[in-house]
């Protein structure tokens, strides 16, 4: 199983569409026991905020986040955990909102310094 997700930082490595997460956006997840969490803003969001569960490699989560235009919007994804050759952790995803329609797949992967 790759290492634990516990502090730190993510972010996209491409933009989404309008009013959702992109390349300035920045996930910062916390992890214990089987559980995650993380709180995340940047580009078009104000604030969001995920929780869910990890078993193994693998991420099952909902999210919830408020953009700029004071709209809210939520949603399910599951993520895959890869470890990179360089050490950090990469999340392939595949998400879909449950408040309005759409769904699709995202990449993010860890920043650092």
């Amino acid at each position: 199983m790759p290492r634990s997700l516990d502090g730190l930082v993510l972010a996209p490595v491409a933009d989404q569409a309008p009013g959702q997460v992109g390349t300035r956006t920045r996930f910062c997840y916390h992890e214990r026991d089987g559980v995650i969490w993380a709180a995340y803003e940047g580009g078009d969001v104000v604030r969001g905020h995920l929780v869910g569960t990890r078993e193994g490699d693998r991420l099952d989560f909902r999210y919830v986040q408020l953009r700029h235009d004071g709209t809210t919007s939520s949603g399910h994804c599951v993520s895959t955990v890869v470890e990179l050759p360089d050490g950090r952790l990469r999340l392939e995803e595949t998400w879909e909102w449950e408040s309005r329609p759409g769904s699709g797949t995202s990449v993010v992967e860890q920043v650092t310094g």
